[in-house]
């Protein structure tokens, strides 16, 4: 044997005999994520009268309402659904705060921040309503630290003392500053079992306009699919192949005015605009947790999953991701995703059995377990005590409840336009000759319990109109007035946002005429509105700045500030009104 053969026998066998004793490793099991999402929060700690469209089990296609909701059993729901799961995050799309009953806006927010970080929120994106107060506004409520109280001011920030601010990051891939940075992470990336996810966010482009403009001056709101699609290239360039997208942008599916259905795949009639988003998504996104407007489904479109679970705590989105750990990609046809209730104290308990025996596992086994955050509970409480005081002022009384529905105008809708109205007539209060609202800033609506006349209390009007506007009286003429109610549905625009008009105005409305030649016999005081007649009319500051995409109302000349909204409602409901029942604008059929 020569030398060489002699010193490589030993090594052969050597590395026979190692190779013998350790086969290579088995291929890693899948790891799984479960995602919980919840949407458009809105700041509703308490269960109040929250609940959900539900389909009556006793009666096919009637709806019967179960309550829902309410920070402790929402933070019941998701330990539930957090103790089922190897690896699992809580995230929020948007609409945490804004728009809030006054538990939270009267502590800025800092109450629905707080419960938000005890609950478990770990990702949360900015909606519209997180700019309501201005950039930085929302900067501070998330940084933490108090606001500065005045005696006149309406809000009472830090109310134990301090602020902590958000333990968990909000993030945004299409929100500029004026030099062109991102006014927040445009994503956020988390390892669970040893795999990347990346959570990539955005916020409707169209916030500018639904917000008090002044608020985002300053700040660009670009396209949310390309914006998306830029950090879905750039995390994928740096090995992240999960990749979830979270999007303050929604739609909605089935038949208006039926039953609840959030879980047909199948997508009946879909519409809005978070389904023209999808189709442009890059297509390494595997989920999308949509938001904005209030709306339950669960579509699967080509393949990838687009949820949304209704709002205000009432409902979650879950999703059971599994994830290749070799590629590192999400296995889209093995992850599963379902909507699901969050149960309260005051949910029927018929119904509640009934949908529990609906469910499907593990779905259905997290529900039963799910009880209310006693530590929760004990909080939202403590500033429920806090809030009382001003919360339980009676104010006025009604003589009949005032809601939100109707075809063009609502009853919850005229009483505030007219108190507006009334609050600007006189000549020093600007000499008003009509007033208009927008459905938006309606937030709830106005209930007659019990044997009428019903008191109202602070708290009632304020959850009714959470946003602290003022009045502001100006000039247009009716050639402009007539083009701002044509601009209610501008071309391309599905359906018309109708401004909702006080006792004095009313006008018909004919759709199948023409942008243009749709506002017809337009009347203000009773008298037909030349176009060359000058009006004094009275918006709350919001639209006053061209909220709602209201351009119009920017032009309004001859502006004389005025008292806050809430105020004039006050004055007007120490007169018991009751609802007027008859529109004042008519639909031509």
């Amino acid at each position: 044997m020569s030398l060489m053969r002699f010193l490589i026998a030993p090594l052969a066998a050597a590395l026979l005999l190692a190779s013998c004793a350790s086969p290579p490793p088995a291929p890693r099991e899948p790891v799984t994520l479960r995602v919980i999402a919840f949407n458009d929060f809105h700041g509703n700690l308490e269960p109040g009268s929250l609940n959900l469209p539900w389909g009556d089990p006793q009666q096919p296609g009637r709806v019967k309402r179960l309550n829902a909701g309410g920070a402790a059993y929402l933070a019941g729901t998701v330990q539930a659904l957090r103790e089922g799961a190897t690896h699992s995050v809580l995230l929020h799309s948007g609409d945490l705060i804004g728009g809030t009953p006054l538990i939270s806006a009267l502590f800025r927010h800092e109450s629905t921040i707080d419960v938000a970080n005890r609950i478990g929120v770990e990702l949360a994106i900015p909606g519209n309503h997180e700019f309501d107060a201005g950039k930085d506004e929302l900067l501070r409520v998330l940084r933490g630290g108090c606001g500065a109280n005045t005696p006149e001011s309406p809000t009472a920030s830090c109310p134990f003392g301090s602020h902590e601010g958000a333990r968990f990051p909000m993030f945004a891939a299409n929100v500029q500053t004026s030099d062109g940075r991102s006014l927040f992470p445009p994503s956020v990336v988390r390892e669970f079992g040893g795999v990347k996810v990346g959570f990539i966010g955005a916020v409707t482009k169209t916030t500018p306009s639904i917000v008090v403009p002044s608020g985002v001056a300053g700040l660009r709101f670009t396209d949310e699919a390309q914006a998306i699609n830029a950090e879905a290239q750039r995390l994928e360039a740096q090995g992240v192949r999960a990749l979830v997208a979270v999007i303050h942008e929604g739609g909605d599916t089935g038949t208006p005015g039926q039953p609840l259905e959030w879980n047909d795949a199948g997508c009946p009639n879909p519409r809005g605009t978070i389904f023209e988003i999808v189709k442009r998504l890059h297509p390494g996104i595997d989920i999308v947790f949509s938001a904005h407007t209030h709306q339950g489904y669960r579509c699967v479109i080509d393949g990838r999953a687009v949820m949304q679970a209704t709002a205000l705590g009432r409902g979650v989105s879950v999703a059971d991701l599994v994830i290749d750990p070799a590629t590192g990609d999400i296995d889209r046809a093995r992850s599963q995703h379902r909507n699901l209730p969050v149960f309260n104290a005051g949910s029927d308990p018929a119904l509640r059995d009934h949908i529990l025996a609906q469910e499907p596992e593990p779905w259905a086994t997290a529900l039963k377990k799910a009880q209310g955050s006693q530590a929760i509970a004990a909080r939202v409480a403590e500033y429920a005590k806090a809030a009382a005081p001003r919360a339980q002022r009676a104010v006025g009384r009604i003589g009949a409840s005032f809601d939100r529905s109707g075809r063009t105008d609502s009853a919850a809708g005229r009483l505030i336009a007219d108190s507006q109205y009334l609050a600007t007539r006189a000549p020093d209060r600007g000499g008003a000759e009509l007033a208009l609202m927008n459905p938006g800033g309606v937030r709830a609506d106005l209930l007659c319990r019990g044997a009428p006349p019903c008191p109202v209390t602070y708290g009632d009007i304020f959850t009714m109109q959470p946003f602290g506007n003022s009045l502001v009286v100006m000039t247009l003429s009716g050639a402009e007035l007539k083009q701002m109610l044509e601009d209610q549905q501008r071309p391309g625009r599905n359906a018309p946002l109708f401004l909702i008009p006080s006792s004095t105005m009313s006008y018909r409305w004919d759709a199948k005429a023409p942008y243009g030649q749709r506002v017809q016999d337009l009347r203000v005081g009773g008298r037909p509105v030349d176009a060359t007649r000058e009006l004094r009319l009275t918006v709350n500051s919001f639209l006053a700045e061209g909220g709602d995409a209201f351009v119009m109302l920017i032009r309004g000349r001859n502006r004389l500030g005025g008292e806050l909204d809430l105020d004039a409602l006050t004055v007007h409901l120490s007169g018991g009104p009751s609802p007027d029942p008859t529109p004042r604008i008519t639909l031509v059929e």
